[in-house]
């Protein structure tokens, strides 16, 4: 139960400051990331200090960490929106680019390969075409 004078918010109210889903929130809670406790109604409610501990997590999450990665940061990283890179973060930071780094390599390949298997395509699909459709198409193509 709530009994400190801290200022709380229901988890609809935090999801309305944070843009954040209650679903999400809920999650966050769960995996340890946030902490509530309940009303006398039994109604979860969070820390004011919750609202930066979310958004840090929003944009922790939207450079490519999981929960679980998060998690295993310290507070300094982990708790103050807009926080530095912690020292003991940055490794991790590192990692995570160089991660999407390699996917970026192999998207560009993937990408060369559609594009060349694309290209020869439309060069065997107009070289099988009958006569009269390739008229047609270059008559298109004017």
């Amino acid at each position: 139960m709530v009994t400190s004078s801290e200022p709380s918010l229901s988890i609809g109210a935090l999801a309305l400051q944070t843009g954040a889903s209650v679903r999400s929130l809920r999650h966050y809670d769960a995996h340890g990331l946030l902490t509530s406790s309940r009303s006398a109604n039994g109604y979860r409610v969070f820390p004011a200090a919750c609202v930066a501990q979310v958004r840090q997590i929003q944009r922790l999450i939207a450079t490519g960490f999981s929960l679980d990665d998060i998690l295993g940061f310290p507070d300094c990283m982990r708790l103050v929106e807009g926080a530095q890179m912690c020292p003991e973060t940055a490794q991790a930071h590192r990692a995570r680019l160089q991660l999407i780094e390699r996917q970026l390599a192999d998207l560009e390949r993937r990408r060369a390969r559609l594009l060349e298997t694309l290209a020869q395509g439309s060069a065997d699909a107009a070289a099988t075409l009958p006569p009269a459709a390739q008229t047609r198409r270059s008559r298109r193509a004017r």
